[in-house]
């Protein structure tokens, strides 16, 4: 039986800095089903290449293919912007309360609101922060903000989510926290490309690791 095609492909990527040549991407593919983490050292270009699958940083050149038809990152598009979910490495919090927050992407999409306040009450359940949820982000913890960004995230059903070092600020019980979200994130959407550094997500089951090194991604093992 032949394979599904790709949930997305990326064709030549290119991606300098002051004349020095940062990412240089010939071919790679997104599968659906599969859940990916992106390693390399400090400065590679990892958060580079998230932010310009996002929309959120210009490529030199990439063309990508998504639903059949081929796209200019340079020029995005914006059935893009609604099929790919970027979380920052700091997550980004909106001056509303949390609830607002993780409705914010239901309401631009213009979902009915019972249907907004089902999806957000599941949601807060869902990341543990129902308690928070007539807060301002003012005064949150970082685990706290990483869990509601997740839970924004994950409300919406973009086929492809993008996180960005989703543990990197945290530890202790907010980095287990945020943790024991990751798997039922990676099984409730259609793909996900984690940049991270952490051996728990490195090496979670089913998980294929590609290292950004010399500007290119090398597929290096699965759940390895």
């Amino acid at each position: 039986m032949p394979s599904s095609p790709a949930l997305v492909q990326i064709h030549h990527l290119k991606k300098s800095f002051d004349g020095r040549s940062l990412l240089q991407i010939s071919e790679r593919e997104v599968q659906r089903g599969q859940a990916y983490v992106l390693t390399g050292m400090n400065g590679v270009g990892k958060s580079v290449f998230l932010r310009i699958l996002a929309g959120l940083e210009q490529p030199d050149h990439c063309r990508l293919q998504f639903g059949g038809e081929m796209h200019d990152l340079r020029h995005f598009p914006r059935v893009l912007r609604e099929n790919i979910v970027y979380v920052h490495q700091h997550p980004v919090m909106l001056r509303m309360t949390v609830a607002q927050n993780i409705a914010y992407g239901l309401r631009l999409r213009g979902v009915k609101a019972d249907e907004i306040r089902t999806r957000v009450d599941a949601a807060m359940q869902w990341a543990g922060v129902q308690h928070l949820q007539a807060r301002l982000p003012q005064g949150l913890s970082g685990g706290e903000k990483q869990r509601i960004a997740l839970a924004r995230a994950k409300i919406v059903g973009a086929p492809l989510l993008l996180l960005d070092e989703p543990t990197a600020n945290l530890d202790g019980q907010a980095r287990e926290q945020v943790l024991a979200l990751i798997p039922d994130l990676i099984a409730s959407t259609q793909a996900v490309v984690m940049a991270c550094h952490d051996r728990d997500l490195i090496h979670l089951p089913g998980v294929v690791h590609w290292k950004l090194r010399d500007g290119d991604i090398e597929v290096r093992s699965e759940g390895k």
